[in-house]
C-alpha cells in the first residue's frame, strides 16, 4: 500500500465545528493509503476511517462532523471541481437513519435548483459484501444553513430571493 501525504493551508477564518459547519481545519496533514489496487484511498479523519475512490485527490481536509457523519473537502481529478464528501457510517444499522439517507439521495438526485445543494456522485463501495458506509459527494459550499442561522449577521434583501 502506498501512502499519500496531503497538506492544505486554508486562508479562511472558519473553524471546524461539531455541529457540521463548513469551517476549515488549518494546516491539516492527512495521510492517505491506497487500497483495492489503487482504486480507493483510506484516510483517518477525526479518528474515523474515510475511504473514497482515488479520483478524489488530495487535499482531503475535514470540514465538519455531526450526528449524520463526517464531511471532508476534496478535488475531483476528472472535473477539477472542489467537492464535499459526506460519510454516513454504518448507514444500515438503524432502519430510520437508513430511510433518511435513502430519502436524501432520492430527493436531491432529482432536484435541480440553484438554492438546493446538488449531489455530484455517490461512491460505490469497494466490496459489495462489506457495504456499511455511504459516501455522498456534493458540490462544495462556503457555509451551511446551520452556520447561517447561528450567525449574528442580519439578513437583508440581497439574502432573500422570491421564487
Amino acid at each position: 500500500m502506498a501512502a499519500i501525504n496531503t497538506t492544505k493551508e486554508s486562508s479562511s477564518s472558519g473553524s471546524t465545528s461539531e455541529g457540521g459547519g463548513a469551517g476549515h481545519h488549518h494546516g491539516s496533514k492527512i495521510k492517505g493509503v491506497l487500497t483495492h489496487g489503487g482504486r480507493y484511498v483510506q484516510y483517518n479523519v477525526y479518528g474515523n476511517l474515510f475511504e473514497v475512490s482515488s479520483k478524489y485527490v488530495p487535499p482531503i481536509r475535514p470540514i465538519g462532523r455531526g450526528a449524520y457523519g463526517i464531511v471532508c473537502a476534496a478535488v475531483n481529478s476528472d472535473t477539477h471541481e472542489e467537492v464535499a464528501i459526506k460519510k454516513i457510517g454504518n448507514a444500515f444499522d438503524n432502519r430510520i437513519d437508513a430511510k433518511r439517507t435513502l430519502r436524501e439521495i432520492m430527493l436531491l438526485r432529482h432536484m435541480d435548483h440553484e438554492n438546493v445543494i446538488a449531489i455530484r456522485d455517490i461512491i460505490r463501495p469497494p466490496k459489495k459484501e462489506a457495504f456499511n458506509d455511504v459516501y455522498i459527494v456534493y458540490e462544495l459550499m462556503d457555509t451551511d444553513l446551520h452556520q447561517i442561522i447561528r450567525s449574528d449577521q442580519a439578513l437583508n434583501d440581497d439574502h432573500c430571493q422570491i421564487l
